[in-house]
C-alpha cells in the first residue's frame, strides 16, 4: 500500500515538472537541429540537399585559413578579456548584498534594492541611450566639461578602444548587481539567527559578524554561481557588445556570439561557418561545465550537478 502511494506521488511530481521539460525540449534542443548547416554548403534560400553536403570543410576552414584564424583567436581573446574580469569580480554582487542587508532602515533598504534591481529590466538599446547621452560628444559629460573649460574639444568616450573591456564590465556590473544581489540576500534570510545573537552577546561587532558568520554562510551559494558562470564563460550574449560597437573599437569589443552572429548577417551570410564555430563554443561550454563540476567536488565535497 505504501508502494502505491509512493508511486502515485512520483507519477504526480513527474507530472508538475513535465511542462518545463517540454518547454526546454523545444526551445533548448530542438534548435539543435540547426547544427546540421556546419556540414553543408548552405546558401540562401535554397534547401540542403545530399549535392550540398561538405562534411568537415567549414571546420577545417577555422585553421586553414589564416585570416578566418587570426579573427578567431581575436575573439577569443576579447571573449575570455571580458568574461574573466566578470569571473574576477564576481564577489562584487555577493559583498554588495550583504551590506545592503546591514541597512537597518527598512524602506531606505528597499529604496536601494528596487533602484539597483531596476536596470536588469532596461534592454540594452535603452542602456546604449542613456550612455550616448551621458558620455556622447554632445552628452553631459562633454558639455559640462566644455563649459568649464576643462577640455577644448569633447572627447569621444565612446568610440574610443581604450580600457573598452573595463567599461563594458562596468555596465554590465550596472544593470546586473542588483538583481545578482538577490540570490545572496535569500542565501542570508537562510542563516541561523541564534548563531548572530550568539554572536552579539558574546561581543562581536558588525563586522566581525559579517566576516564569520555571514560571508562563510553564503559562500557556498557564491561557488555555485562562480562554477556556473565558469562553464558559461564563452558564453557572454552579445547584446551589450553589438550595441556598443562601432568602426573604432570592433577589434576589442567584437566577443565570440557577436562574431558569429557578424559572420552570419554579413553581406556574404555565411550561415554554415558560423554554425561551425558555434559548435565548437558548445563543446568547449560544456568541457568547461564538466570541469567546473569536477573542481566544485574536488573542493567542496559536492558538484552542481
Amino acid at each position: 500500500m505504501r508502494s502505491d502511494n509512493r508511486k502515485a506521488r512520483s507519477y504526480r511530481e513527474f507530472l508538475y515538472i513535465l511542462p518545463f521539460i517540454i518547454l526546454v525540449a523545444i526551445f533548448a534542443y530542438f534548435p539543435l537541429y540547426g547544427w546540421i548547416y556546419a556540414f553543408h554548403d548552405y546558401r540562401p534560400p535554397f534547401p540542403i540537399t545530399r549535392e550540398t553536403f561538405v562534411g568537415l570543410k567549414w571546420f577545417s576552414h577555422i585553421i586553414s585559413n589564416p585570416v578566418r584564424t587570426a579573427d578567431v583567436l581575436r575573439v577569443l581573446r576579447n571573449t575570455f578579456a571580458m568574461s574573466g574580469i566578470s569571473l574576477f569580480f564576481s564577489w562584487f554582487p555577493m559583498i554588495f548584498a550583504v551590506f545592503l542587508n546591514e541597512i537597518r532602515c527598512r524602506p531606505y533598504q528597499k529604496f536601494v534594492q528596487t533602484v539597483t534591481t531596476l536596470p536588469n529590466f532596461i534592454s540594452w538599446v535603452l542602456v546604449f541611450s542613456i550612455a550616448f547621452n551621458i558620455f556622447g560628444s554632445s552628452g553631459a559629460v562633454n558639455s559640462v566639461l566644455t563649459d568649464l573649460g576643462v577640455i577644448a574639444k569633447p572627447i569621444s568616450f565612446l568610440k574610443s578602444s581604450k580600457h573598452i573591456w573595463f567599461k563594458m564590465w562596468l555596465w554590465l556590473t550596472w544593470k546586473n548587481a542588483g538583481w545578482a544581489a538577490i540570490m545572496y540576500l535569500a542565501a542570508i534570510t537562510g542563516i541561523d539567527e541564534q548563531m548572530i545573537e550568539a554572536a552579539k552577546v558574546d561581543g562581536a561587532t558588525r563586522m566581525q559578524i559579517i566576516w564569520h558568520i555571514t560571508i562563510p554562510s553564503i559562500l557556498p551559494t557564491y561557488f555555485v554561481i562562480v562554477m556556473l558562470n565558469l562553464a558559461n564563460f564563452l558564453s557572454n550574449g552579445m547584446e551589450q557588445y553589438y550595441v556598443f560597437q562601432n568602426a573604432f573599437n570592433q577589434d576589442y569589443i567584437e566577443v565570440l556570439d557577436l562574431y558569429v552572429y557578424n559572420i552570419a548577417t554579413s553581406g556574404t551570410g555565411n550561415y554554415p561557418l558560423s554554425t561551425a564555430i558555434s559548435m565548437l563554443k558548445s563543446v568547449v561550454s560544456v568541457i568547461l561545465l564538466v570541469g567546473s563540476n569536477a573542481v566544485s567536488k574536488l573542493i567542496r565535497g559536492e558538484g552542481f550537478i
